[in-house]
């Protein structure tokens, strides 16, 4: 993957502004929730959830034999764009340890509500397996 800084931008923190993927086969994840295989949320908190939903990408993405790293396009669904902010530091935490430091194209929103009830983030991914 190469990042995209166009001439004269500043360099984007914590992901980038485009990517250029190399070859390969596609991986599209759903918006994973914060909650476990079984459906059942085990943290009530953005930060439990979000490191919930990270595992949860990674868990499908290996079942198609594809790692963090192969991930060009990443989107966040917030319920709650005030709890995001005051959670940034751990947000940062969690994502470095369960998807890595690399900066794919990355969306954050906040919306008004999820049809899980008791979600506080969603997050879906697409991701390119090199040939």
């Amino acid at each position: 993957m190469r990042k995209l800084n166009p001439p004269g931008w500043l360099e984007a923190k914590g992901y980038s502004h485009g990517v250029v993927a190399p070859r390969g086969q596609l991986v599209f994840v759903a918006g994973q929730v914060g909650w476990d295989g079984q459906c059942k949320f085990h943290a009530a908190d953005l930060v439990g959830q979000a490191e919930q939903a990270l595992k949860n990408v990674v868990a499908v993405l290996a079942e198609a034999g594809a790692r963090p790293e192969h991930i060009v396009r990443m989107t966040w669904y917030l319920g709650d764009k005030d709890e995001y902010d005051k959670s940034q530091k751990e947000l940062g935490r969690v994502f470095r340890q369960i998807i890595g430091t690399y900066n794919a194209a990355m969306t954050a929103v906040q919306v008004a509500g999820f049809v899980e009830v008791g979600a506080k983030v969603e997050i879906e991914v697409t991701a390119v397996i090199p040939d």
